[in-house]
């Protein structure tokens, strides 16, 4: 046989072999069919080996055959080389199958060629239906165009693309996304296919924002507090009702959270609405306009009726929401005295959101206290004073009540502020004695009562009583000189000073007691300047339990000699025990000497309360 032929069949049935491991290996076809091709191959070689001439002429047979092996060889590399690409590729896929991010590739265009299943949880679109679409199918209308061509124009000129862009999922929901978009390029540089990686931060996002908005709360609470503590500071350095309110409504204005305010006054029976005080505005006459219409003195009328602060929105129209309010309405009272409303015009929106209505009630109580301790030093202090005389009679007071009662005359010796009422001395004389002291404690209106002394034909006692036109005239600054009523008729006197508006007082004096007539007014210089203002000072320096324990001793003879009543005896009237009542005592007694023997009379103003 040929040699040459005998090689060729030799490398053919090698190659045959070959194919089959590689084909049992692998179980790629191709080997099958490289296997079948040389088995072919090889048999006729061995058929047409007998026919030979020359080995020459095998020659082409024996270069295919090397050919033939050459080809399983290379052949073989290439599928191990496959399988090796193949199976990272496999890898690649599952783990972006598996990425908890959504991924999408999409062509030069923008159309979807793949979606990860993640795509599914991100926008709520099923991944296979998203292919062939483009990305703006959940496109939410929350950014404009001008975002979206500066985000094409980046990533078609070859960089990448991060930020947050807020989609629309298939629900019809808003959700946050935190995207990167690259280009993925040939090995000639040119952009092929896009790559977008999207990772669902609505959670985080959303905690950001209700930190964020927590945060603003407390700047606004602490922007508020710090409104307030000056408030109460700018109070005490204050003088005058005008500088209170002056105080009080430029610094609301200076504020960062708040425009504008001012006071308003509305008269005794509201039928119109004036402001007294404004800042953070040009003019007052804004204001005036505002709430010179029936909605304004709707509001405002509103507010004194239910003595409570309202949050109002632009309208005046009150919502029980503060952080739709665009303003607040506050009453500025001292117990039942009205000193007329504050108006806080807020400069932002959810201005009022983090403040509670309570702080701008306790405001507008502390303003109400102000201004009539105010008023009440100024009608104390003043050299000029207005004198008010009033008729007594038909008007429904304790006062009244008791004198009726007891058949003689009643007369005010004296009295201090108790805050929900007041401690009243007053004498009585020309009536039984011994029918007196029940006839007083079954008077409605007198709380308490207990007889403190008994002089002469007269008798003094310490009356508890809950409200009386005395206390009213009090509560706007007037201080009563007189009243002396006898089987219910009598008169009252009342000083105020010369900048107290005259007309209201006398207005809400009688809302609520019309019977109540005044007979006079009269413009008079204080008797003794010196001493009225020594008075006012010492008044001012007690504290309510002070002057009370230092009234009480008086009109019960504890500094009379010998005493006709004992610390204990007084201290029971007080309700308090002897030990309370002497300390109170002695305190009242080492201020009022303080200030007798201090080289300037002014130094009460320094007196602590303690």
């Amino acid at each position: 046989m040929n040699v040459v032929i005998l090689v060729s069949i030799v490398l053919r049935v090698a190659g045959v072999g070959y194919s089959l491991v590689l084909l049992s290996r692998s179980g790629d076809r191709r080997f099958g069919f490289l296997t079948v091709m040389l088995s072919l191959m090889a048999t006729r070689q061995m058929l047409s080996a007998r026919h030979a001439t020359s080995p020459i002429e095998e020659l082409p047979g024996l270069a295919v055959s090397v050919l033939a092996l050459l080809t399983v060889y290379y052949l073989s590399s290439y599928v191990v080389e496959e399988k090796r690409l193949t199976d990272r590729l496999r890898g690649f896929r599952k783990a972006i199958e598996h990425a908890g991010h959504a991924i999408l590739l999409t062509d030069t265009d923008g159309t979807i060629e793949y979606a990860n299943p993640a795509v599914e949880s991100v926008v709520g679109h099923d991944p296979d239906a998203v292919v062939g679409e483009n990305p703006r199918l959940w496109k939410s209308g929350e950014h404009d165009e001008d975002f979206y061509a500066e985000m094409w124009d980046q990533i078609s000129s070859g960089s990448v693309w991060e930020g947050e862009i807020v989609n629309q999922t298939r629900s019809g929901e808003h959700c946050w996304v935190d995207m990167t978009i690259a280009p993925v390029t040939d090995d000639d540089g040119d952009i092929e296919r896009y790559v977008a990686v999207e990772r669902d931060v609505t959670d985080r996002k959303e905690r950001q924002h209700r930190i964020e908005q927590q945060n603003d709360r407390l700047d606004r609470l602490n922007n508020t507090n710090e409104v307030l503590r000056d408030v109460n500071r700018d109070l005490v350095a204050a003088s005058t009702r005008e500088e209170i309110e002056r105080a009080v409504c430029d610094r609301f204005s200076r504020s960062e959270l708040f425009e504008a305010a001012c006071i308003l006054d509305t008269g005794a029976f509201a039928e119109r609405v004036t402001v007294r005080t404004a800042a953070g505005t040009d003019e007052a006459g804004v204001y005036g306009e505002r709430f010179a219409t029936g909605a304004g003195r709707t509001a405002v009328a509103e507010v004194l009726d239910q003595g409570r602060p309202s949050f109002v929105d632009s309208t005046l129209e009150e919502v029980t929401d503060p952080a739709a309010a665009t303003g607040v309405l506050v009453p500025l009272s001292y117990q039942n005295a009205e000193y007329g409303v504050l108006f806080v015009d807020a400069a932002r929106d959810n201005a009022f959101e983090a403040i509670d209505q309570g702080l701008f009630a306790d405001l507008g109580l502390t303003v109400g206290d102000a201004i009539n301790a105010a008023e009440s030093r100024q009608t104390l202090a003043s050299d000029d004073v207005t004198e008010l005389e009033f008729r007594v009679e038909g008007v429904d007071d304790p006062f009244v009540r008791l004198s009726e009662a007891i058949g003689g005359t009643l007369e005010l010796a004296g009295m201090s502020d108790e805050g929900d009422g007041c401690i009243a001395y007053v004498s009585v004389r020309d009536c039984d004695g011994p029918e007196v002291a029940e006839d007083v404690s079954d008077t409605p209106g007198i709380r308490t009562a207990q007889r403190v002394c008994v002089h002469d034909e007269a008798s003094v006692f310490r009356l508890g009583i809950d409200d009386s036109v005395v206390t009213t005239l009090a509560r706007y600054g007037a201080a009563v000189t007189a009243l002396e009523i006898t089987d219910g008729q009598g008169r009252l006197v009342a000083d105020v000073s010369p900048s107290n508006d005259v007309r209201a007082l006398v207005e809400a004096a009688k809302s609520v007691y019309p019977p109540l007539d005044l007979i006079a007014q009269r413009e008079r210089e204080r008797e003794s300047p010196f001493e009225t203002e020594f008075r006012a000072a010492l008044e001012e320096s007690l504290t309510t339990r002070q002057l009370e324990a230092a009234q009480t001793a008086y009109f019960a003879g504890f500094f009379e000699w010998p005493r006709e009543t004992n610390g204990e005896a007084v201290a029971s009237m007080m309700d308090i025990s002897q030990s309370t009542f002497t300390q109170h005592l002695r305190a009242a007694e080492r201020k009022l000497f303080r200030a007798l023997f201090e080289e300037r009379s002014n130094s009460l103003a320094r007196l602590p309360n303690v």
